[in-house]
């Protein structure tokens, strides 16, 4: 696994939490669904490690699609999230829920997102979420990604990238730290067709997009600063 940080302050999932509703098959896989189905722009939510029903997850979908977007989490984990109680290791959890399987499963629910009539998508995704969008970045599958506190990600990765791309990290990071971010930027800023956006949130950990505490009230600004980012950049380049 990238890093044990990844796999640390598991959230309480919740398979009935969200505003919207969850689908049995969108694409071939099990996915929570939010906004309006007839919109023309379209996001898809690449959980981490913790998968599709934690909470705060699908609080961040409902605010997207607050905003007119059709929003789609799917199950690339299968029901089966890492557990942290479960003492086997990580490794072999990883090696059952390769993020490349999940970007060959992404293809079908982007399919399915563009029959609906949608003419741009964009897809974020946290820490190993991350590393699923940056394979569909590769291939002209979206029109716009965001990375948050990716993990498994390297130089070459980010040099395949074809869409603009947002990278928002975290200064406390052992999976992504601060020197590899500034590398990432580098690259981009070397190719000029493609627009980048590379932050780096002070005084967080890994994982604080998603997995931050409600009682601490600096990570609940620097979570909700992290939405208004991935808004921003969907607004720019789904609109």
């Amino acid at each position: 696994m990238a890093s044990s940080q990844c796999c640390d302050n598991p959230p309480a999932v919740n398979p009935a939490s969200g505003e919207g509703k969850v689908v049995d098959s969108f694409g071939g896989l099990k996915a929570y669904v939010a906004g309006p189905e007839d919109s023309k722009a379209a996001v898809v939510l690449v959980a981490d490690v913790f998968g599709f029903e934690a909470p705060k997850l699908r609080k961040i979908a409902d605010k997207v699609a607050s905003s007119g977007y059709f929003v789609v989490v799917p199950d690339f984990l299968h029901g089966d999230p890492y557990d942290p109680s479960n003492h086997s290791n990580p490794g072999m959890w990883m090696q059952s829920h390769n993020p490349q399987n999940a970007f060959e499963e992404a293809k079908p629910v982007i399919a399915a997102i563009k029959e609906k009539g949608v003419s741009s998508i964009g897809a974020a995704g946290y820490c190993w979420g991350a590393k699923v969008v940056v394979e569909l970045a590769k291939v002209h599958e979206i029109q716009a990604a965001v990375l948050l506190h990716p993990s498994l990600l390297t130089v070459d990765d980010i040099k395949e990238v074809k869409c603009p791309i947002s990278i928002l990290g975290a200064e406390i990071d052992r999976s992504s730290p601060p020197e590899l971010l500034k590398q990432f930027e580098q690259i981009l800023s070397a190719n000029s067709e493609i627009d980048h956006f590379v932050k780096i949130f002070p005084g967080v950990a890994h994982g604080w997009a998603v997995r931050y505490s409600d009682d601490d009230a600096a990570a609940v600004t620097s979570a909700k600063e992290a939405l208004q980012d991935m808004s921003h950049w969907f607004n720019k380049y789904l609109n």
